[in-house]
């Protein structure tokens, strides 16, 4: 399930409409680097249309003492309707991947500046925000565990479960990204 479900089944409609007018459509090339590992980021990143690609390296540093590029690894792949960026909202350390455009790719972008204002200024949508983060963090660390081996045992026979109030609005929250890929991807 993508970020944006999450995040869309949580918002309210006030909260969806300050997420509409805060950010902008922008177009990225590919190879274009969105967030950098080790560096703080500047927004939230929605995919509107195309695929970025997450990647890590060992450490945060881009090169070794040999002055050699570190290979990355392909951790994930983004594409419409995926977020990249949240993470830096809920702790402050600095990003652990790098997301660059896979290809050319149509974004919606929210810089940090309006969101972290939005987050001090808005308890109801800063808590609506940090639940869906939240929701969606566990529900990666249960899979990640699962593909590792661990909790096998525990999770194997078991249905992934939704938070119930997220699961409710799981319709709304589809109809809203559908909506908000073909709005903001065909808007001039």
């Amino acid at each position: 399930m993508t970020k944006a479900l999450y995040m869309l089944a949580e918002f309210s409609d006030r909260d969806f409409d300050w997420l509409l007018n805060a950010g902008k459509r922008k177009r990225v090339t590919a190879e274009s680097v969105l967030i950098k590992q080790g560096e703080p980021t500047d927004a939230l990143y929605m995919v509107l249309a195309g695929m970025l690609v997450v990647t890590a390296h060992p450490g945060v540093q881009t090169e070794n003492p040999l002055g050699n590029q570190l290979e990355s690894e392909e951790i994930a792949r983004l594409g419409p309707g995926e977020i990249a960026g949240e993470m830096s909202f809920v702790d402050a350390r600095p990003p652990s991947a790098t997301v660059k455009a896979a290809e050319d790719s149509l974004i919606w972008v929210i810089p940090r500046s309006r969101l972290a204002a939005k987050l001090l200024q808005d308890a109801e949508f800063a808590s609506h925000f940090y639940h869906a983060t939240a929701v969606f963090l566990s529900d990666r660390l249960r899979n990640a565990l699962s593909q590792l081996g661990y909790a096998k045992a525990q999770f194997s026979e078991i249905e992934p479960e939704v938070d119930p109030q997220i699961a409710n609005n799981f319709d709304l929250a589809k109809a809203r990204l559908n909506w908000l890929l073909n709005q903001l991807r065909d808007a001039s």
